[in-house]
C-alpha cells in the first residue's frame, strides 16, 4: 500500500460522494466489480474494503484506493496481489480526475482465465472505477471554522452587521448580561472575520475560536 503526493490545491469547499455507486465490466473473461463508498476516515475506508472482501470472499483481487478531503489528508491505493501500479493507482487517478474527496474505490476481479498484461490491467481497473465514479451522487462540503463571539445589547447593530459581511453558519443564541453566538465561518474567510469583528466592535466583542476538541482558544 502506497501514498501518492497530494496534487491538488488548499480548498475549502469541496466535492464527496453522498452514496454508493457501482458498476460492472468484463475484459477476456475477467469480470471487474467496481464500488464507490463514502469514507469520513482510514478507519472507514479500511472497515468498507473489509466488508467488500467479505461479501466477494470468492474473487482473486480486491485492488483499491481512497483519498479524504480536503488538500493534506491521506491518501491510499493497493494492487492487492496485482502487478505493481496496475491497479490500484489507475483507481487513484480517477478519483483524482473525478475530483472527489472522501470516496474509497474498490474494483474487484475474478480471473477470467486470460492475463491482461500490465497496461491491459491499468486500462480495466481505471475504465470499472471511472464507470462507477460516473454514476456516484455527489455533495459539496465547505470546511469551516468554528468561533464562539459575545457582544453588549448596545452593540448589537455592527454585530450583527460582521456577521452578515461573510459566509457563515449560525449557531444558536443565549442571551445573558451579553449575546452569545456560535458561528461557523468559512475557513479561507476566517482571518478576516475574526480581524473585522475586532474592528466593527472597536475591541469590545469577544470571539474565540473553538478547537478540534471542542474547547476554546
Amino acid at each position: 500500500m502506497q501514498t501518492p503526493h497530494d496534487p491538488t490545491g488548499h480548498s475549502d469547499a469541496y466535492r464527496r460522494p453522498s452514496a454508493r455507486a457501482t458498476a460492472e465490466t468484463r475484459v477476456k473473461g475477467s469480470r471487474f466489480f467496481a464500488e464507490v463508498i463514502p469514507v469520513r476516515d482510514p478507519a472507514g475506508a479500511g472497515a468498507g474494503l473489509d466488508g467488500v472482501r467479505r461479501r466477494w470472499h470468492d474473487a482473486t483481487h480486491h485492488c483499491s484506493a481512497w483519498r479524504l478531503g480536503p488538500a493534506g489528508s491521506p491518501f491510499r491505493f493497493d494492487d492487492d496481489g496485482e502487478p505493481s501500479g496496475s491497479a490500484g493507482l489507475p483507481i487513484l487517478r480517477q478519483i483524482e480526475a473525478a475530483a472527489l474527496f472522501d470516496a474509497l474505490v474498490v474494483v474487484t476481479r475474478w480471473f477470467g482465465g486470460t492475463k491482461l498484461g500490465t497496461g491491459g490491467l491499468v486500462r480495466a481497473y481505471g475504465d470499472a472505477a471511472r464507470e462507477a465514479l460516473m454514476a456516484v451522487p455527489v455533495e459539496e462540503c465547505i470546511l469551516r471554522v468554528r468561533f464562539v463571539v459575545d457582544y453588549a445589547f448596545e452593540d448589537t447593530s455592527p454585530a450583527l452587521h460582521c456577521l452578515t459581511r461573510f459566509d457563515i453558519e449560525r449557531g444558536e443564541l443565549h442571551y445573558d448580561e451579553r449575546t452569545r453566538l456560535e458561528a461557523a465561518v468559512r475557513s479561507s474567510q476566517a482571518d478576516a472575520f475574526e480581524k473585522a469583528w475586532v474592528e466593527a466592535l472597536r475591541g469590545r466583542g469577544g470571539i474565540r475560536r473553538v478547537t478540534a476538541d471542542g474547547t476554546t482558544a
